[in-house]
């Protein structure tokens, strides 16, 4: 009801056409086209900036020393060998 139909944008078209022209709107869209390359262009660097601050950053800084209520937990198997009684052999199972 409220929006546009491929009908209404197809009109819309031919009277920007008729309008400007064929060789102006090229242009005109052309232009655009380059607005926009430009554009991600510049948000590409600033990316590329802020994350070259942020290595810089990382690489100068000292590494972080966590307080000591928060050192990491040690997980790590320890070396000896549980002590289990060795199976029974069949003669003393009997």
């Amino acid at each position: 009801m409220g929006g546009f139909s491929i009908w209404h944008i197809l009109i819309f078209a031919i009277i920007i056409l008729l309008l400007f022209g064929g060789n102006r709107f090229s242009s005109m869209m052309g232009d655009v086209a380059k607005g926009l390359k430009s554009f991600k262009q510049g948000m590409a660097d600033e990316d590329d900036d802020k994350r070259h601050r942020y290595d810089e950053q990382r690489r100068n800084d000292p590494p972080r020393q966590l307080p000591r209520d928060q050192q990491p937990i040690d997980v790590t198997p320890s070396r000896e060998e549980p002590t289990a009684a060795p199976p029974p052999r069949d003669d003393e199972a009997r």
